[in-house]
């Protein structure tokens, strides 16, 4: 055993944390879990220019943190439906007040900040305001920006509109995103690269949290290096091909049926 003395505590909080843990001013209400999320994906915009909008203002107190977060060439940007959110807009803050389901008011917004580099969708939480948010505002982030989601969680909640594959909650709408990010490599008409497939490089779930990260990139290429170890396929006598080519067809043929009416995989498709 170590003595006591000999012991080194140290602080493995991020600086956002240690931000929450020590704020005194506006109430902030955020899942503990949260700011390894926000570290590890937010942390390369400090002190530079960026613009960043949070949905959801509250009581104001997370403007604030993102503001000490990110430091004085933040824009920070708020959205709320309740109009005494305006009184927490000091310098580098701006609040909008209008609903986040609004497409009308969503797209104003969008004519008045810039393009953005952190989106954070923090506001209502129910099926339509994050679906709607996403559908007007995604396009509005920045080539190499980041679209972050929180409280995925109310896609279970009854409250919010949710349960488990409840068709249109939130997490049943963003699992499209796991097709389009493959789509380039889709074989079927209906899964054709879309804006999305173009502009995302990666998608990342947690506990009730989806970040999305932005970057432009084509239909990805395939290179061979090195040497090869064996050269050509193995020999079979003629009437061994034909009985392989024969079977391989029969065999794609009904996978192909499977494929177009959505059934699992052929257990002798191998």
């Amino acid at each position: 055993m170590f003595p006591a003395d000999d012991i080194r505590m140290t602080d493995q909080r991020s600086d956002l944390e240690r931000i929450f843990k020590n704020n005194n001013k506006r109430r902030i209400d955020k899942w503990n879990h949260y700011f390894d999320i926000y570290e590890r994906y937010l942390s390369r915009f400090r002190n530079r220019e960026i613009a960043i909008l949070e949905i959801g203002v509250s009581q104001g107190g997370s403007l604030q943190m993102w503001k000490e977060y990110f430091g004085g060439k933040a824009e920070i940007f708020g959205i709320d439906i309740d109009p005494r959110c305006k009184q927490f807009e000091e310098e580098n803050i701006q609040v909008f007040i209008g609903s986040q389901s609004d497409r009308k008011f969503l797209r104003e917004v969008k004519t008045l900040i810039p393009r953005l580099d952190i989106l954070i969708d923090d506001g209502g939480h129910t099926m339509k305001q994050q679906i709607v948010s996403f559908e007007e505002l995604f396009g509005h982030v920045k080539e190499d920006g980041i679209y972050l989601c929180e409280d995925l969680h109310t896609s279970y909640k009854l409250n919010w509109g949710g349960g488990y594959r409840r068709r249109r909650t939130f997490i049943e709408y963003s699992k499209n995103f796991i097709d389009y990010l493959h789509a380039h490599h889709s074989e079927q008409n209906h899964l054709k690269a879309n804006t999305f497939t173009y502009a995302v490089n990666a998608i990342h779930y947690y506990d009730s949290v989806l970040v999305i990260e932005k970057k432009t990139r084509e239909k990805p290429t395939r290179e061979k290096t090195g040497e090869l170890v064996f050269y050509g396929k193995i020999n079979h006598s003629p009437g061994k091909k034909a009985v392989r080519e024969l079977t391989y067809f029969f065999l794609q043929t009904v996978n192909r049926a499977l494929r177009f009416f959505r059934f699992p995989g052929s257990s002798i498709w191998k």
